[in-house]
């Protein structure tokens, strides 16, 4: 019998001969599986291995392309100028000019040989004082200044989420949810064996009313919410609302977890734990701020919940590393923290501009301090279908599905990251996305 691995490597090598070409369809699964005298579930299986490997991509209801070889450029795009390579627009990781050079200075220190034996040791989640300190400098922003005391570390902000909801909730505990969240608090809850209720939302983001009304109808142990700047719709909650958000808290003796990820764009505003601190964790990352390759993540904890964090960081193996904790001290202390946020601040408004010009015509929604574009499609074009066909042009974007905490399709949108691609290829990947979406799918599949 062949192992579809086997066939999926010869399949992989037509492909990078180029007998299979980009665009090419393969046949339908049972007519692949008569040719290659394998069975069905097989032919299943090389097909997914393919698509896992993004040598293709499937669109629903037209078939299985190939998109192109590994290591190959991108297939040009009909529809604009030929893309170099593979534009990522789900990702999101902005970066600057002198981002380099600023952190050089700063790590310079730290690998003198007098110096990098202590800073390769462990160290806990609470690492130590001058840290603590440090972070809640980097913390602060509209007026607030997190009590050191209460700083916990992990090693991303990923796992600082992690350990937030496994301290808060149990298997089988409620978790409120804005109705479109970060994708990766999904896989957590899973993982966690927590449910999620999604909750309404409006042009101010997640509704108070919405978390009161959830609970009487069957108590939630906590909600997560990303008060400002929030992944995807780019909101951010005017202060009534919070105020409104931290009374429901504060009444209903809910936890929040407050996502403060991209908090830093916006540090004229207050998060939610100002008005609600003994309700609210708050956590946030190093990565988006500084540099994606040198990961730190926080928790601000109140006492009362402090030790159950800490606990999970432990247990789950998310604590920090020092080396980037003594970064981290060494970065706010010589002023290259501030100077990255506020270039990061102008470079954001200077891609909102690029996605306006291009977008403009369409629905779309991105706050100019945002990295984020959320792209309400026209019709008759379908999230899953537009996907397809912008992966077809070498340009991956995220569908709504993938933020949705209720329906399991979502509405009919994408979100675009902008940071990660230069301006130039961004400007490109997205005049080819406003041609894409001008056509019909019909005519896209050109089949």
């Amino acid at each position: 019998m062949k192992d579809f691995r086997s066939v999926a490597d010869a399949v992989a090598e037509e492909i990078a001969a180029g007998r299979l070409k980009a665009g090419e369809r393969l046949p339908p699964q049972r007519e692949f599986a008569r040719l290659h005298a394998i069975a069905d579930s097989t032919a299943s299986r090389v097909y997914q291995e393919l698509a896992r490997r993004g040598l293709t991509v499937g669109q629903v209801g037209r078939g299985t392309f190939v998109t192109e070889a590994p290591g190959a450029p991108a297939p040009a795009p009909a529809l604009s100028e030929p893309a170099d390579s593979r534009v990522d627009l789900e990702l999101n990781h902005p970066v600057v000019p002198e981002q380099a050079g600023l952190l050089a200075a700063g790590l310079a220190k730290l690998v003198r040989s007098d110096r990098l034996e202590s800073v390769l040791r462990p160290v806990g989640p609470a690492g130590a004082p001058a840290a603590r300190e440090a972070a809640a400098d980097l913390l602060a922003r509209g007026g607030w200044r997190p009590g050191p005391e209460g700083i916990l570390f992990a090693g991303n902000g990923r796992q600082a989420v992690s350990a937030a909801v496994a301290a808060l909730t149990r298997p089988g505990a409620r978790l409120g949810v804005e109705e479109l969240t970060y994708p990766v608090l999904k896989a957590v809850a899973a993982r966690l064996g927590v449910t999620l209720v999604p909750l309404a939302m409006d042009g101010d983001g997640l509704i108070p009313e919405a978390v009161e009304e959830a609970h009487r109808a069957d108590p939630l142990h906590a909600v997560y919410v990303q008060p400002v700047l929030h992944n995807p719709l780019s909101l951010t909650m005017p202060e009534r609302r919070l105020d409104q958000l931290a009374d429901v808290l504060l009444t209903s003796g809910i936890h929040a977890i407050e996502d403060a990820v991209w908090g830093f764009l916006r540090d004229d505003v207050a998060p939610l734990a100002s008005r609600a601190a003994e309700r609210t964790v708050v956590v946030d990352s190093l990565s988006k701020r500084l540099s994606p390759g040198l990961s730190l993540g926080f928790a601000v904890a109140p006492a009362a919940t402090a030790g159950r964090v800490a606990g999970a960081l432990r247990s789950g193996g998310w604590g920090p590393m020092r080396f980037p904790l003594e970064a981290m001290v060494r970065w706010q202390g010589d002023g290259a923290v501030d100077v990255l946020v506020r270039a990061k601040q102008r470079e954001a408004a200077v891609r909102q501009e690029i996605a306006q010009r291009h977008l403009g015509d369409f629905r779309t929604r991105g706050a100019p301090s945002s990295y984020y574009r959320w792209w309400e499609l026209p019709a008759p074009w379908r999230a899953d279908t537009f996907v397809a066909a912008a992966a077809r042009h070498g340009i991956a974007v995220t569908p709504a599905a993938a933020f949705s905490a209720g329906r399991p399709r979502g509405p009919q949108a994408v979100r675009l990251g902008l940071a990660s691609p230069t301006r130039e290829v961004l400007s490109r990947a997205l005049a080819t996305l406003a041609d894409l979406a001008r056509s019909a799918p019909d005519d896209f599949a050109g089949e």
